[in-house]
């Protein structure tokens, strides 16, 4: 059916019928209901392309990218859509296929087809750029400016990818690491001359810092096909281009035998979904993907409906998420790089990971202060402890508040987080193995007759509660509610963490937990009471990073046969790193339950609450437990250990 049959329909002009389909408030309404009518009859539909040309205008723009593959532009093309539907708008999208010869050509066209563009990370010459754009605006730039900014009014989106890259790097220094390889972008890249500039500026500033630049690409191939030249390089952490490259990286290394990041870290930037929930996590730079989108939109559509003067350059901030894939630098390398003399008695000594001030004395106080989304114990300058919410934890392995990193006086690392052996251990936190079927601990459950089985039953816990005591800075106050795998609440934990300075070698951390069963009894079990003997674990659980060397101390003797699951009041890791030796005593308070405990698989330990049989909370009933952890920058012998647990008992 066709415009004239409406009107004849109607026994009106084409003209009105015109009008009306278009929306115009000229037409008498019994006149207007009359022509609807005959289109509805006839089953009319306006036609598109009539419109376009009738109007000058298609309500369509398009959005040119070099890959639409890269999860990063399907975001910011959701971002775009999603912002330009309540307008009427509809998107369409150029793949340029990282081409910079046909992008140009490829944009012009696309342009033809619709109202405006949105150019996303355009690898053309900055002089191609600036000819290409009089002739496509309306115009929006992503991740890319002009040359000349004051040539033209367009609008520029620009990550600080700079800053970003400046991030990763100090956060690899930070754990020791002095030789880094960059896996770079493509050639054309304005994001990839902003991360090159980003690690020139940490590499001025750190004199025995070295950065190795390898030629890679922009995807998951780029990264796999560059792992010979990462291993011949000899790094022992990699800064990939992007998360794409990160992970063909990971995959190639993991060929090899090359652990991450047991042996070498990785890194990545833009935080895609994928970088989360992979095994390891990616330690990246999140980028707003959809903000940019919805922003490009906002800027585009002022543009188009000429309502707003045009924006020039709005930046957006990344932020370090520091996963799974960065760890320490590898113990050999450090061993071969630090050749520490015997060190005069009262000094601090600085390990190469560490976040302690060589020569310095040790301050008496601590607090507890906000740090962004965390809260760090503090002594002075010295970062002694960080508490983290745990909100980006994985579902499957029981998200939770915990602490990490937790330094020795002299800045050594004494707990780990989503390590290659057990990717659900969180440093120091409460995690437990089983609530009423809930998992708390993460990862897989023990099944009897099965085995380890995964299961979805993984429990949150949510801080609600948190805060540093007005008076008594030293002490962290949290209340936390436990979510069972429904999200249904199912206990309420009152949480306290106390801290002081015991001497100039070591410093103590007190963390008791008060758990109510408000909601109904509580029955608490274990991989133990299920049928597998020995694996009473769950309660409060310290994880240890691993180093050079681990023996166990109790009130039972040597070795960690001798401490797993008696009820001697305190255990003591004594453990061997590059620069010194050092002791964590872990101390309990009051009555004893047995420890779980592990060194030779993997160092931790923790009061088990349920052994050998499970343990009930009857409802309105309350269950206390925690520690008393003390850490000490020099290794104590048996006698010496038992001393120091009287003491601070």
């Amino acid at each position: 059916m066709t415009i004239a049959d409406v009107a004849t329909a109607a026994g009106v002009s084409r003209a009105t019928v015109s009008r009306v389909m278009n929306g115009r408030a000229t037409v008498d309404p019994e006149i207007s209901a009359r022509v609807r009518q005959a289109a509805a009859d006839l089953s009319y539909r306006p036609s598109n392309v009539a419109r376009s040309l009738s109007l000058g205008r298609t309500n369509t723009v398009a959005l040119v990218v070099p890959d639409l593959g890269n999860p990063v532009f399907q975001q910011i093309l959701r971002g775009v859509t999603s912002a330009a539907a309540p307008a009427g708008y509809r998107v369409l999208v150029a793949d340029t296929a990282e081409d910079p010869t046909e992008e140009a050509a490829i944009a012009l066209e696309a342009r033809l087809r619709c109202d405006a563009l949105v150019l996303v990370s355009p690898r053309m010459p900055a002089a191609e750029l600036a000819l290409l754009v009089p002739d496509v605006s309306p115009v929006v730039l992503v991740n890319r400016e002009l040359p000349h900014p004051g040539e033209a009014a367009v609008p520029s989106l620009v990550v600080d990818y700079a800053d970003a890259a400046a991030q990763v790097l100090e956060h690899l220094l930070s754990l020791g690491h002095r030789r880094v390889a960059y896996l770079a972008g493509p050639p054309g890249s304005a994001s990839d001359a902003l991360r090159r500039t980003g690690l020139r500026r940490v590499l001025d500033r750190t004199p025995d810092l070295e950065l190795v630049e390898l030629p890679a690409g922009p995807d998951i191939a780029a990264g796999h096909a560059a792992v010979d030249e990462v291993l011949t390089a000899r790094p022992t952490a990699v800064v990939a281009f992007n998360d794409l490259v990160a992970f063909g990286l990971l995959a190639g290394l993991n060929e090899a035998g090359v652990a991450v990041p047991k042996d070498m870290s990785v890194a990545g930037f833009d935080d895609i979904d994928l970088a989360r929930y992979a095994t390891p996590s990616l330690t990246t730079v999140a980028v707003p993907q959809a903000e940019l989108g919805r922003h490009a939109w906002k800027e585009l559509s002022a543009l188009i409906d000429d309502s707003a003067p045009a924006s020039r350059t709005t930046r957006f901030e990344p932020r370090l998420e520091v996963r799974a894939t960065t760890g320490p630098v590898p113990r050999q390398v450090a061993r071969a790089r630090v050749a520490p003399p015997a060190e005069p008695a009262g000094t601090v000594v600085v390990e190469s990971a560490g976040a302690g001030l060589a020569d310095q004395p040790v301050p008496r106080e601590v607090r507890w202060a906000p740090d962004g989304e965390a809260v760090v114990l503090r002594a002075g300058d010295l970062r002694l402890a960080r508490y983290q919410q745990g909100d980006r934890i994985p579902a499957v392995h029981a998200p939770r508040s915990y602490l990490h990193p937790v330094h020795t006086l002299a800045g050594v690392p004494l707990t780990d987080a989503g390590p290659v052996d057990h990717r659900h251990h969180y440093g120091a936190s409460m995690a437990v193995a089983d609530v009423n079927g809930t998992s708390y601990w993460g990862g897989r459950t023990f099944v009897a007759d099965v085995g380890p089985t995964l299961l979805p039953n993984h429990g949150r816990q949510v801080s609600h509660a948190l805060a540093v005591d007005p008076v008594e800075q030293h002490l962290l106050h949290d209340g936390v509610r436990w979510h069972d795998e429904q999200g249904v609440p199912q206990l309420e934990e009152d949480r306290r963490l106390d801290a002081w300075i015991l001497d100039d070698e070591s410093w103590v951390l007190d963390w008791r937990s008060t758990l109510r069963a408000e909601r109904g009894a509580l029955v608490i079990g274990s991989p133990a009471t299920n049928g597998r003997p020995g694996a009473g674990y769950g309660g409060f659980f310290w994880r240890l990073r691993t180093a050079a060397s681990t023996s166990v101390l109790s009130a039972h003797g040597r070795g960690e046969e001798s401490a797993h699951g008696s009820t001697s009041p305190w255990v003591a890791f004594v453990q061997e790193h590059p620069s010194h030796t050092t002791t964590l005593l872990l101390v309990q308070q009051g009555e004893t339950v047995p420890w779980f405990l592990r060194a030779s698989e993997y160092p931790g330990a923790g009061p088990a609450l349920a052994w050998d049989a499970p343990r009930t909370v009857p409802a309105g009933g309350t269950l206390e437990t925690g520690a008393r952890a003390v850490l000490v920058d020099r290794g104590l012998d048996l006698d010496e250990a038992a001393a120091l647990a009287d003491r601070v008992r």
